[in-house]
């Protein structure tokens, strides 16, 4: 009895040993898969951006597939390019003095005609001085000395005028060119030899108190009704990592610094809002009517599943929401505002089945193995959360086929924060709070009066209720 016992004993330890060797080697493999996975994900199937990609960099392929036009100009398409003008600021006349078939002399009596070229160049470039004179005055009465006023902002004996303080701020925020820089280029071309650093700054923080009133009327413009883009992007500010929250649509941008991510707009009202699924604009949009979901977002993480999860319905719900929306250009295109029911419907029954098809497919997964010490909801693998945000979120993900004011993608968004990660990688940080909301005020109205297409360096030397009333 002691020899079973003494087996039994051995067996069980064994089974023992087995079962532990199992689950070591299930969440190694799990481990290993989601290793795997992140190393698989690069800036055409997540939201890493392409800079991250280095060396391994994925070879271009469009997630919005063929056109089906020909490649160039389109029919219809005017195109533009460098034409003559009927007032040339100059005109050089070129006489010829023998005949170039018999060498006979010519004289003008002879001209029948011209040609002409015409060159397109910059004058040489040169400081512009204008001397103000105010008039002193002895009164003939009381003998008082009295002196005439000066314009409006000559402040000082010598001072540079709006239009070069003007131009150094289109360099620093516009073309992100440092402040240093911006004096060489300013001296290179101008010769203002004495130009410094701490004037750029100090002209770029005027700027922005000066715009003041245009931020709050963009932002006005923005906070009631229609379709706004929201996106965040994180900026490194005085060595701490903050928020750059962006709202935008066609006409306008507005840009605002936090300290937090979960910062949203919250004051916004009415109107349809196109995310990307962050559940903060969720959580604290409750003033705005609809939501959109980004189309490119989900394109990006159905191409992650199909390609590193090998999961089969991820292309077939990429081919179904790529197919939706060229249906609804195609209405566009042909002035209709809506899809037709059944249209409509015939898409919505393709997506459930879908959905269906690959929600059955997790459901014959193995369980996950939990990490150890990890609390909270049991963990999903990737594409079966996404599946579950395209069932639950199925209106905001389609908002794009049952309003056509709402487009596929968050694009307009992307672009609009697409500058300020580029002033991240030139300069790395913001040293002062103050200085990035400067930036990203001054930002807010290059953005809105490039969509109006305005010239911003003209426009920067507008008043503030000059800009506005273009706006």
């Amino acid at each position: 009895m002691d020899q079973v016992a003494a087996l039994e004993h051995l067996l069980n330890t064994a089974l023992r040993r087995i079962a532990e060797l199992e689950a070591a080697l299930a969440s190694m493999a799990q481990e290993n898969a989601d290793l795997r996975r992140q190393l698989a994900k690069n800036s055409s199937n997540s939201s890493k951006p392409p800079s991250s990609d280095g060396l391994k960099k994925p070879a271009p392929r469009s997630l919005r597939g063929k056109s089906g036009k020909k490649s160039g100009g389109q029919a219809g398409h005017r195109g533009d390019t460098l034409r003559q003008t009927a007032t040339p600021d100059f005109v050089h006349r070129h006489e010829a003095e023998y005949c170039g078939a018999c060498q006979y002399g010519l004289t003008a009596g002879m001209i029948k005609g011209v040609e002409r070229r015409q060159v397109f160049d910059i004058p040489v470039p040169r400081l512009e001085v204008t001397e103000h004179e105010a008039a002193i005055y002895c009164c003939g009465h009381c003998r008082a000395m009295t002196t005439a006023d000066f314009p409006d902002g000559v402040n000082a004996h010598v001072q540079y005028g709006p239009r070069l303080r003007a131009a150094a701020v289109y360099c620093n925020v516009q073309q992100l060119i440092p402040e240093d820089r911006v004096c060489q280029l300013l001296r290179d071309l101008f010769g203002a030899t004495s130009l410094c650093a701490a004037s750029v700054t100090n002209w770029v923080n005027g700027a922005a108190r000066t715009l003041g009133g245009v931020v709050e009327h963009i932002l006005a413009r923005l906070t009631e009704g229609g379709v706004r883009h929201l996106d965040e992007t994180g900026l490194r500010v005085a060595g701490k990592l903050h928020w750059l929250h962006s709202i935008s649509d066609l006409a306008f941008t507005h840009y605002r610094l936090s300290a937090k991510r979960g910062a949203v707009p919250a004051f916004l009202n009415g109107g349809t809002i196109v995310h990307d699924h962050w559940k903060s604009y969720y959580a604290h949009m409750s003033g705005v009517d609809t939501h959109a979901l980004c189309g490119a977002h989900h394109l990006r993480e159905l191409k992650a599943i199909e390609e590193i999860e090998k999961e089969p319905w991820a292309c077939a719900m990429s081919a179904l929401l790529t197919g939706a929306n060229h249906l609804k250009c195609a209405a566009q295109g042909r002035g209709e505002t809506e899809l037709s029911a059944s249209v409509y419907q015939g898409i919505i029954i393709k997506y459930m089945a879908i959905l269906a098809e690959g929600l059955a497919f997790h459901e014959r997964q193995p369980p996950l193995t939990p990490k150890p010490g990890t609390r909270g909801r049991k963990a999903r693998r990737p594409g079966h959360n996404l599946l579950i945000r395209l069932r639950d979120y199925r209106d905001d993900g389609l908002r794009f086929l049952t309003d056509f004011t709402v487009p596929f993608t968050n694009n307009q968004a992307e672009r609009d924060l697409r500058m300020m990660k580029l002033r991240m990688k030139i300069s790395g940080t913001f040293r002062t709070l103050e200085g990035a909301q400067v930036f990203a005020d001054i930002r807010s109205v290059i953005s809105t009066v490039r969509k109006h297409g305005g010239n911003i360096l003209e426009t920067l030397t507008l008043s503030p209720q000059q800009i506005i009333a273009r706006l």
